[in-house]
């Protein structure tokens, strides 16, 4: 669990509460012919699109390479037999909630939890792609923190009611900096911030990238890992990941309303998206505006 914080600001308090808890992608992959649409899993694949394989019928719609789509498409995976880790190393049993592991390392501290999760993704993927401008997120109290001032050497400190930049000499881009970057936004923000800063978006109107969110003390997110389409039918599905709570890896959910079609979800506007630990509805559906 997170520790809990308090920021009085003004005349308004702020309780921050757990659950806060590279280039070159290949940009369009077909469906492999299935026996039937729960045989969706190649334990042999190393990545997400080799992993977890389309529906009879289906195919990966169709994104731009080096997208944040296709960093998502791409996403490397550990093992198939590989189990969930919390951030001290012991094991998230699989009681019917994942199917896959992304492998990512998530730290030693409880804060890579749910929508920190989503903002990992994608602030790793603009730091992959040097777009550095592009990684900011705001704080539980509104205050942004742009990456960009982060790697120039200043800091945030934040005292009582005070929220504010201070300048150091720690110039620096390397990996362990920005994620000194991501665990301090980790400590400060969750889903009650990333609700806000994210655009409602038409459930319909689905893409890979999209979260489905709900801001609380605690709330919860999922982002929308891929998605394919039928021509004949033309209906279309996806797939989520989260973490969760304690930290984390970030995990392939399962579809524990359809286990024929499991892990895929069937796109249904008019349905609530049951997943193994939340129910979100389609109102729920956000986008990142850049």
């Amino acid at each position: 669990m997170k520790p809990n914080f308090i920021f009085i600001l003004g005349t308004l308090t702020f309780f921050f509460i757990a659950c806060k808890d590279e280039k070159g992608f290949a940009s369009k992959l077909e469906s492999v012919e299935l026996k039937d649409a729960s045989d969706s899993i190649n334990t042999k694949g190393n990545i997400l699109s080799e992993r977890i394989i389309a529906p009879k019928g289906y195919h990966r719609i169709e994104i731009q390479s080096n997208s944040f789509e296709s960093y998502l498409r791409n996403i490397a995976l550990r093992p198939h037999d590989a189990e969930v880790k919390y951030f001290d190393g012991s094991t998230k049993s699989n009681n019917n909630v994942y199917c896959a592991v992304v492998d990512q390392n998530i730290g030693d501290k409880d804060l890579h939890q749910c929508a920190d999760a989503v903002i990992r993704l994608k602030a790793d993927y603009h730091w992959r792609q040097k777009e550095f401008d592009k990684i900011h997120f705001n704080l539980t109290n509104g205050f942004n923190v742009p990456y960009k001032r982060w790697m120039e050497g200043d800091r945030v400190k934040v005292t009582g009611n005070k929220t504010e930049w201070y300048s150091t000499n720690k110039h620096s881009n390397t990996y362990d900096n920005f994620w000194s970057y991501l665990e301090f936004v980790f400590t400060y923000a969750g889903t009650a911030s990333l609700s806000k800063e994210l655009e409602s978006v038409p459930f319909k109107d689905m893409q890979i990238g999209d979260v489905l969110i709900q801001g609380g003390f605690p709330g919860h997110a999922v982002v929308v890992m891929e998605m394919a389409f039928n021509p004949q039918n033309n209906k279309k599905l996806f797939l989520l990941a989260q973490s969760y709570m304690p930290a984390q890896t970030l995990q392939i959910l399962i579809n524990p309303r359809n286990s024929n079609l499991s892990p895929w979800y069937e796109l249904n506007d008019e349905r609530k998206v049951i997943t193994p630990e939340w129910t979100f509805s389609p109102q729920d559906l956000k986008r990142f505006s850049e």
